[in-house]
């Protein structure tokens, strides 16, 4: 019977037809239409799934230089998680109102003399001439009355250098403003600051896959390359993980004047040594044999303030490096703290049947000329192994003494 309704009869086929021909394209046109949300979501769901994985991977790669929290490490490696690294303006809305209050007074100057010069005409119309009398004094009022533009740029140029003054404190850690006797010199972009034109992900990822190794320069430690192409630990798909964590910081508008402050340290611009500055003379480092070394600094007389800059990165050795001791030691982040090193040398590492017959110089000596001969508990390889080449007897005898200056004795 149903095949005699639908089948035999022309007419019921014809109308199946429709039927489905219009099912057909309502489905079409549903998935036309929710095609965009659901990429949409699904790119979500992906990105939130790639930034877990780049969470991961930078704790375990990342962190020890650039912090836990991405803030950076003081003298070692700079924030990530900064308003700097993504380019946020902190005076971009008063100078925009700066700039438009100027913009305003320099087009009423110029009606000014436009209607001036009208006024004068002798074909000007006593109508005309009253309408432009009364247009001079309504700029007039605004050029020059009470609440005049030039007032309210004064006001916006005081609340300008209230935040300059609120951003100072971040410039212990060379965050890029500063005052001088021109007025403000100010960077709010780390990709300008590098000369950098393309985006911030591709900063981040060629970064990562090709690494910074001039940045020995001016860090403790150059910034190797990251990917497997090179020899690195990560595939492409890592180093996009990797990129996308760390893009996932940026608050857009709602960066605050706590966050400038919050980054530990901010980026350095880089400096080429050839052209830094007048020629270093030339100084014979202190190398590797660890014996030696301490006789030669058993003759010097160190230098704890000079020692303290070394250490905190505020200068460099005397072959050109910068240390950034202070990166890993301050408060025992990566190695043992400074403060409790001196102190601690004697009652628990001397004891130790490796270290009998040393000093406690010498001790010292060889956890920086060669780091790997013995890990404090807790820690792991962190010290770099090449301070032999690039410090000198004086540097250690320096550092030494800034060292000394905890002890409780």
């Amino acid at each position: 019977m149903l095949q005699r309704m639908l089948i035999d009869k022309m007419e019921n086929r014809i109308l199946v037809g429709i039927v489905m021909f219009l099912g057909t394209m309502l489905l079409v046109g549903w998935v036309a239409i929710n095609e965009n949300a659901r990429m949409a979501s699904f790119e979500r769901q992906f990105n939130a799934r790639s930034i877990e994985r780049g969470a991961e991977l930078f704790a375990a790669n990342c962190a020890t230089c650039h912090g836990e929290d991405g803030r950076g490490i003081n003298g070692r490696a700079p924030g990530l998680n900064s308003p700097h690294f993504f380019g946020y303006d902190y005076l971009a809305g008063v100078d925009r109102q700066i700039s438009a209050l100027q913009s305003e007074i320099t087009a009423l100057e110029n009606e000014l003399i436009s209607l001036a010069e009208e006024i004068v005409d002798e074909d000007t119309s006593d109508v005309r001439a009253q309408r432009i009398e009364e247009r001079i004094e309504e700029i007039n009022t605004t050029l020059n009355g009470d609440d005049n533009l030039d007032s309210q740029i004064a006001t916006l140029e005081e609340e300008r250098m209230a935040v300059v003054n609120q951003l100072q404190p971040a410039t212990a850690n060379q965050y890029p403003v500063e005052l001088t006797s021109d007025g403000v010199e100010y960077e709010p972009s780390r990709l300008n600051q590098i000369g950098w034109g393309g985006t911030l992900e591709s900063y981040v990822v060629t970064t990562l896959i090709h690494g910074r190794p001039g940045s020995i320069n001016y860090w403790p430690q150059a910034m190797v390359s990251w990917s497997d192409r090179t020899g690195g630990p990560l595939r492409d798909d890592q180093i996009q993980d990797i990129t996308n964590y760390i893009l996932n910081w940026d608050k857009g508008e709602d960066w605050t004047i706590d966050d400038v402050l919050a980054v530990q340290q901010y980026s350095i611009v880089p400096v080429d040594p050839r052209v830094a500055g007048p020629p270093r003379e030339a100084v014979e480092p202190a190398g590797t044999d660890v014996v030696a070394i301490t006789e030669e600094i058993a003759g010097l007389t160190g230098d704890s303030a000079r020692g303290e800059s070394i250490y905190n990165n505020a200068q460099p050795s005397e072959t050109g490096s910068l240390l950034g001791c202070s990166g890993c030691h301050a408060g025992g982040l990566v190695a043992p703290a400074t403060e409790e090193q001196w102190d601690n040398i004697p009652v628990e590492r001397l004891t130790l049947p490796q270290f009998e017959g040393y000093t406690r110089e010498q001790y010292i000596v060889e956890s920086i000329v060669n780091p790997g001969a013995y890990l404090a508990p807790g820690y792991g390889n962190a010290m770099p192994g090449d301070f032999g080449t690039r410090m000198s007897a004086q540097d250690i005898a320096d550092i030494i003494a800034y060292i000394a200056t905890y002890s409780e004795e």
